[in-house]
């Protein structure tokens, strides 16, 4: 899946996060219409039976330096379905104990073949926004003092209507369901056999997909495709 993510100041982002118990959502979310991996977005998590909203790298293993924190040389801004349950991998434990959601407009994907990108896509939610599932690791520095948040968004297979915009993997796109995304918050819920559902790849809502030039440029250069969710 992407590295990029389309999080403008849309009415249904904003309602999302209403809804989940932000307050003032529009003061405290990174906006962007072009978040790359590495860079700071906003993730949704829960303590202490609190919803909160906080800035993380997405990038999920950082790296200590002398001041803070930055991205590992470990690719980890996704995190595969199939290495959940693995022990000792960098989201088995996050699967379990720190799970977050991601709510963006859209995402972008790039297709390759023999290594280079021969299109770019853009992906949006037509009429609502949409609710990533995230993982998140909380790193405290040890000299000063100060705690970092990163994260990823689990990927799983290509979906069978996305395999022409993208055939290496989606992103596991959660339905929203308040039990389900109650239950996906909650880090006091380990029992994630409950989701392994989730692990299948599905469309819960419809898509928008456009063709674009580049993803910094964001031109159409196709008409637009309504891809309908699954039933």
């Amino acid at each position: 899946m992407c590295g990029r993510l389309n999080i403008t100041d849309d009415p249904f982002v904003i309602q999302i996060l209403l809804d989940l118990g932000i307050e003032n959502p529009a003061e405290k979310i990174q906006f962007s219409r072009f978040k790359r991996a590495t860079d700071k977005i906003s993730i949704l998590y829960q303590e202490n039976n609190q919803r909160q909203l906080s800035d993380a790298i997405w990038w999920l293993l950082l790296s200590e330096t002398a001041t803070g924190f930055k991205p590992s040389k470990y690719t980890s801004f996704n995190s595969r379905y199939d290495k959940l349950n693995v022990k000792g991998s960098a989201a088995y434990h996050s699967y379990r104990y720190h799970r977050c959601i991601v709510i963006a407009k859209g995402f972008g994907e790039t297709q390759y073949r023999h290594g280079k990108p021969i299109h770019y896509h853009d992906f949006q939610a037509y009429n609502a926004a949409l609710c990533f599932a995230g993982l998140y690791k909380k790193w405290l520095h040890p000299m000063t003092g100060e705690y970092t948040f990163s994260c990823s968004i689990i990927t799983l297979p290509p979906h069978p209507k996305l395999t022409h915009f993208h055939d290496k993997a989606s992103p596991l796109i959660l339905p929203q369901q308040p039990e389900l995304l109650n239950k996906w918050l909650d880090k006091r819920y380990h029992e994630v056999s409950a989701f392994s559902h989730l692990l299948i790849p599905s469309l819960p809502q419809t898509l928008i997909a456009q063709q674009i030039d580049k993803p910094s440029l964001y031109n159409p250069v196709s008409e637009k495709i309504f891809i309908e969710p699954d039933r």
